[in-house]
């Protein structure tokens, strides 16, 4: 079954099953399932026993897998900082003083994006922080989770991707690196191609501009409106009957004594620790060498996010543990429950990110990114056509795998592969157009790791925020496809460039216009 057309049917199935019960757990777990049987050929004693590999790598493969263990233990910090936050009455006040600084739902919109481009070191970390930063400001304000959980999703994968310091800008660069010398480019070095790159996603264009836009009006579509208008309406920032991953269910005291400091204190130890464990495993990995790209190239992110999170966790309790003096219902007992109820509150989004790593090893042992990389290189396909080929080809295959980078490796030298034998002047904008697809396809995919960590981070369910983002994830591909197409077609970048940006003017006056309609037609 593997490199088949088969090999679409686990990925495929999951994702059905989470679009139509909305249960992802159970959905991760049929396509979890059938890809086992698939692989092993409905053997019933292999197949139980490849579940067990599946699950088994995500904690322990070839030794103990500790890239997965400190991303889960950095989200466990994470609920326990929001707990502690919530008892030591930090979000309380940071609410108080940000509506007194920010006070218009734009404003807080406006934040939250901004926040998502300057924190671009890495998307799990982007996700994540931003959540914690910004989800007081946004509550204050009656901004809907969705709507915070799009801004987070919208500006990580997409800042990272176009970023050189980043995580991702480390592992793009050297992949670059691995594919000039293969095809012995010499006319730039990696570096300089990534940078040259970055207005050649036109998707990452598309997006972000798309994101300010809705931040400055108050335009929505679908079931983001529906979001927005019960947040607005009612005060109910989120549908509270299903579950959503990162969402306090403890109890705790209404507490006055807490302080702006409560919230900011942690959060921002979090960051500056994380930052200055990332530069300093950087440096070391890389043999001491202070050049800031090969830090990043070598930096130990999970392990930086795992300290951070010790350190801003550690804050969080201390700084709850000062009120005792003179707080009177301050106790140790609190201390306990409040970490028992962070740490219960990030249990959903861990067992989904189990479940999606054991159903990635498994698409891999099915070789569906092969197969899907091989019906490009096995047709004859028109030149023009190939960048916005292979931007929907990617898609479709980080969506069906829910990994952006597992696309990267795969389709990153096959596209380089194909173009360099027909037309190398465009092998620049091919690459480009396989990184916009596979984070395209990663924002669309329910089995995301991204997805999760945003839902996570919003402490909004999983599917209301793929249902909400999908509409205007899609309309910033079909805007990058027709880019992509004029570029081939036209074998230029610049009117690729300006095809991009002019459909975009014309779609924010139509829907200015529109938003002006309904406002008119409300009063």
């Amino acid at each position: 079954m593997e490199n088949t057309i088969f090999s679409l049917l686990p990925p495929l199935l999951a994702i059905i099953m989470v679009l139509i019960t909305k249960r992802v757990i159970l959905s991760l777990g049929v396509g979890i399932v059938s890809a086992a049987l698939l692989v092993e050929n409905f053997a019933p004693v292999d197949s139980l026993l490849l579940l067990w590999e599946s699950f088994k790598t995500s904690f322990w493969d070839e030794g103990i897998n500790a890239y997965n263990i400190y991303i889960l233990l950095f989200i466990l910090f994470l609920g326990v900082i929001t707990a502690f936050v919530s008892l030591s009455g930090g979000s309380i006040a940071f609410a108080k003083w940000a509506i007194k600084k920010i006070k218009t739902r734009r404003g807080s919109k406006l934040l939250t994006a901004f926040l998502g481009m300057l924190i671009f070191v890495d998307d799990y970390f982007n996700a994540l922080a931003v959540g914690q930063i910004a989800r007081p400001i946004t509550d204050s304000h009656r901004v809907s989770r969705a709507k915070l959980a799009y801004f987070i999703d919208s500006t990580s994968a997409p800042v990272c991707v176009v970023s050189p310091v980043s995580s991702w800008g480390a592992f793009l660069i050297s992949q670059l690196g691995v594919i000039f010398t293969t095809h012995a480019v010499t006319a730039y070095t990696p570096l300089e191609a990534f940078v040259l790159m970055a207005p050649m996603n036109f998707y990452v264009i598309a997006t972000l501009a798309i994101v300010f836009f809705i931040a400055w009006t108050d335009f929505d579509l679908l079931e983001m409106k529906k979001h927005e208008k019960r947040a607005i309406e009612t005060g109910e920032l989120f549908d509270t009957t299903k579950p959503n991953p990162g969402d306090l269910q403890g109890n705790f005291p209404e507490n006055n004594y807490g302080k702006v400091v409560d919230l900011v204190l942690p959060i921002v130890s979090l960051i500056v620790v994380t930052l200055l464990a990332m530069f300093w495993t950087g440096y070391k990995l890389s043999g001491y060498d202070l050049n800031i790209f090969v830090i990043f190239e070598y930096t130990d992110v999970p392990f930086s996010l795992f300290i951070g999170g010790l350190i801003g966790t550690i804050l969080a309790i201390a700084l709850y543990i000062r009120q005792f003096n003179k707080n009177p219902e301050a106790s140790f007992s609190y201390v306990w429950k409040a970490i028992v109820t962070g740490v219960r509150s990030m249990l959903p989004a861990i067992l989904i990110l189990i479940f999606a790593w054991s159903l990635s090893f498994l698409i891999n042992a099915l070789e569906t990114g092969v197969f899907l990389a091989n019906l490009v290189t096995d047709n004859n396909i028109p030149v023009g056509v190939i960048p916005a080929l292979l931007f929907v080809l990617t898609a479709f295959m980080a969506f069906a795998t829910g990994s952006s980078w597992g696309s990267f490796g795969i389709l990153l030298p096959i596209g380089a592969s194909i173009i360099m034998a027909i037309d190398p002047e465009l092998l620049l904008p091919v690459l480009a157009a396989v990184l916009a697809g596979a984070v395209f396809g990663d924002h669309c995919s329910p089995i995301s790791d991204t997805t999760i960590m945003s839902s996570t981070g919003a402490g909004v369910n999983v599917i209301d925020h793929v249902m909400t983002q999908l509409p205007y994830a899609i309309i910033s591909a079909v805007i990058a496809a027709i880019g992509y197409l004029v570029l081939g077609l036209t074998d230029s970048i610049l009117i690729g460039l300006v095809s991009v940006i002019g459909i975009l003017i014309i779609l924010f006056v139509v829907w200015n216009t529109k938003s002006k309609m309904e406002i008119e037609a409300n009063k």
